[in-house]
């Protein structure tokens, strides 16, 4: 299961994170938000080895402006703390797990 990430929390899940985090940007009213949340969550549940976390822009806007999400969903890909890559829009499993 993915964590909920917020300004709160976000250092300590992300950015502090001595391994690979997946983030997901999203909104409840986003179509193509409700298509990926399934493959982000089955991710999850799959890849124990990284943290695989959702941010709700409507509630943790200060986030999307921080990293320029413009467009969701995104999905950004940390490594160390650092962004390491970036997917924008709907991604099937494979294109997102290739990235990892």
């Amino acid at each position: 299961m993915s964590k909920k990430i917020n300004e709160q929390n976000f250092a300590s899940e992300v950015l502090n994170n001595k391994g690979t985090a997946l983030v997901d940007f999203y909104a409840e009213w986003c179509g193509p938000c409700k298509m990926v949340a399934p493959i982000v969550e089955e991710i999850a549940d799959e890849r124990k080895d990284i943290t695989v976390g959702k941010v709700n822009v409507d509630e943790s806007n200060a986030l999307a402006l921080k990293y320029g999400v413009s467009s969701i969903p995104t999905l950004i890909i940390f490594k160390n703390g650092a962004e390491h890559a970036r997917l924008v829009g709907y991604r099937p499993k494979e294109d997102i797990l290739a990235r990892l």
